[in-house]
């Protein structure tokens, strides 16, 4: 008996494991469901409508003055005088005098010059008397005809003559030379460089000074080949004609601080094309920079670097849409009526930074008065639900998705069926 129980024994508890596992996979308890609500994302919007869009084209250049040259001596002598306009920064007059150089030899080679013409005059005086003479002689004589040239004495007419030219030729020259002793400014500017001061011996070449003129400079402005059909551009023809006066342009000083701006207008466009960066420039020109302005505006200086914003046409009938509700591929999320989105690839007519600008006149979406969102949503799903605040005003044209408010979650059908207060069956959850 005691080994009937040993053998039957572990098979009973075996069995009866094998029941109670069986029983508990059979009788396990319901995993209760949660649906999770639809997910409403709050978005601002503005209602499109058509405006007018004035043009601004930006750009930067360097100030370059119109003319720029470097005084060269056409004599050789010492600096005897420099002019107080003469200095880095100092302005001038056309027509100063800006530096004197020693005219001793010139006005010694002009006396020189002086004497010779007078020796040639009196050579060429007797000359002609002689010439007279013999043409008495010949007469005197009783010989008919016309005597020769060379009895009248015409080659030494003609080499007195000559020799006096030549000498009134040397006194020019000589008082040319005399003049250019004193180096005067050939234009109104102002004193770039001094390279040279009392005291020092200079040849004919040598550098003086750098200047430039003063009545207006000119900035280079690269415009995009896109943006050119909106700018009034002063393009000059073959026959003298011009088919526009110029934009107006401001220049500005990039960098914080105090703003200063400058007023001008393009003057004209260079030939040809950037091949490299697809731009063409064109030329804008300030009058009288150096000229004193109300407000405390300082001058124009050669070398500094300006922003230009360059007035272009009017855009009538345009969409201008803020850039932070762009995305990639000139995308833009519409809200349907329905508080859907809809994506909407547009074609910007020009863009920059802060805004794209698209035409109101198109066969398809955008139209006016579609909902523009303006929140950026990383991941956009066509069709997906929005409340949208537009223009500042909650607005729910077309129904909101069913199921509970945004940010409340739906409990399990099993605790639904639970009456209040009721004991929670095992493993049972609720949100």
């Amino acid at each position: 008996m005691k080994r009937f129980l040993r053998a039957i024994l572990p098979l009973l508890i075996l069995g009866g494991c094998g029941y109670a596992a069986w029983w508990f996979i059979v009788n396990r308890p319901e995993t209760p469901t949660m649906e999770a609500p639809p997910v409403v994302v709050r978005v601002e919007a503005t209602r499109l409508k058509p405006e007018s869009y004035p043009v601004r084209v930006r750009s930067q250049g360097t100030v370059q003055p119109r003319t720029r040259s470097m005084l060269l001596p056409e004599v050789a002598a010492k600096v005897l005088e420099v002019s107080p306009s003469f200095r880095p920064g100092g302005f001038f007059r056309e027509g100063e005098v800006l530096l004197k150089l020693d005219p001793v030899d010139y006005e010694t080679a002009l006396v020189v010059a002086k004497a010779a013409l007078a020796e040639a005059e009196v050579v060429l005086a007797e000359e002609n008397a002689k010439a007279a003479q013999a043409r008495e002689n010949w007469r005197a004589l009783g010989k008919t005809g016309e005597p020769g040239a060379l009895a009248l004495r015409v080659p030494q007419v003609a080499k007195a003559q000559a020799d006096v030219d030549a000498a009134k030729a040397r006194i020019a020259q000589a008082e040319r030379d005399l003049e250019r002793t004193e180096i005067r400014a050939p234009y109104s500017g102002q004193v770039l460089q001094q390279l040279v001061d009392v005291g020092q011996y200079v040849n004919e070449g040598t550098s003086l000074g750098e200047i430039f003129a003063t009545d207006y400079i000119e900035v280079r402005l690269p415009l995009p080949e896109r943006e050119m059909p909106f700018l009034d551009l002063p393009e000059h023809f073959r026959d003298g004609s011009a088919a526009a006066t110029g934009a107006h342009v401001s220049l500005s000083t990039p960098g914080g601080g105090k703003s200063t701006a400058w007023e001008g207008a393009l003057v004209r466009v260079e030939s040809a094309i950037d091949e490299s960066t697809r731009q063409i420039t064109a030329v804008a020109q300030i009058d009288d920079p150096y000229a004193r302005r109300d407000g405390k505006i300082p001058p124009l200086r050669i070398g500094q670097f300006v922003e230009a914003e360059i007035q272009g046409e009017v855009l009538e009938g345009v969409f201008v849409i803020p850039r932070r509700a762009v995305r990639a591929g000139n995308e833009i999320l519409l809200v349907t009526p329905e508080n859907k989105l809809q994506r909407v690839t547009v074609t910007p007519i020009l863009g920059d930074t802060e805004k794209i600008v698209i035409s109101a006149k198109n066969d398809g979406p955008p139209q006016t008065g579609d909902v523009l969102c303006l929140t950026p949503i990383p991941f956009a799903a066509e069709g997906a639900s929005v409340l949208p605040l537009i223009d500042g005003t909650l607005e729910t044209t077309g129904k909101l998705p069913e199921g509970p408010p945004p940010g409340t979650v739906e409990k399990d059908k099993a605790s639904a069926e639970n009456p209040a207060g009721s004991p929670k069956p095992n493993g049972s959850r609720s949100s």
